[in-house]
């Protein structure tokens, strides 16, 4: 009996986030806080999370700064794709995202929102017949023009597990024939909420103080007004 118990505490789920652009640390922050309170319950099995930044948002000032504000875990990998037309930083993402998720074995990927890192990232699980996650899903502009729109349409149409932010988004995938009675790929969808407003709730305190710090030291140079 003891031998089982050890055995199912050492059991470990492998998940694999990729993100790339600043909108996805954020929606990141609060999937690494859910893991992490997961895992300290110590219940089996445990969640290995790894995240994997292509360097699409690449400016230290601007995307290294949610890591370290947001208390975000370092990246496990940084591909350094860099800037580029969307032909060259897509294929510098994939390329990349091969190498990484070949080797990885991850038991689900997970891409998040609707940028070029979420449509590399999912065309790279698909691939490889890794299970694929999409957070946001659903989400729609009805602009097919929108490059953000093509890529959450391809990401939810190559996903297993849906997790969409409202019940709008719910319907949206409904309508597609993702989830519904007539999926013939078992594809599921489940209504988790915003993580964006999971996030607001988590900053606020960083941002009330950030905001009273730049408040005090800095005044339009006309007046005595701070702002």
């Amino acid at each position: 009996m003891n031998n089982q118990n050890e055995k199912q505490n050492d059991a470990k789920l492998k998940w694999v986030s990729i993100v790339g652009a600043r909108p996805q640390f954020v929606k990141l922050a609060p999937v690494c806080r859910a893991i992490q309170a997961y895992n300290s319950r110590e219940e089996s099995p445990l969640i290995e999370h790894k995240i994997i930044h292509t360097g699409q948002h690449y400016d230290p000032a601007i995307a290294e700064l949610f890591f370290v504000q947001m208390g975000i875990p370092q990246p496990d990998f940084n591909l350094a794709v860099g800037s580029g037309t969307h032909g060259k930083q897509l294929a510098k993402m994939v390329e990349r995202l091969e190498e990484v998720l070949s080797v990885e074995n991850a038991d689900w990927v997970i891409v998040y929102g609707d940028t070029n890192s979420t449509l590399a990232g999912a065309l790279v699980a698909a691939r490889l017949h890794l299970p694929l996650a999409h957070v946001e899903a659903g989400c729609r502009s009805s602009d097919m023009q929108m490059p953000e729109e093509q890529s959450r349409i391809v990401a939810d149409h190559l996903s297993q597990l849906l997790l969409a932010p409202s019940q709008s988004a719910m319907e949206n995938l409904w309508r597609e024939g993702i989830a519904n009675e007539s999926d013939a790929t078992g594809r599921r969808a489940a209504m988790v909420g915003d993580v964006m407003y999971d996030a607001l709730l988590e900053n606020l305190r960083v941002a009330e103080s950030y905001s009273r710090t730049h408040c005090k030291s800095t005044a339009w140079k006309g007046n005595a007004t701070t702002y």
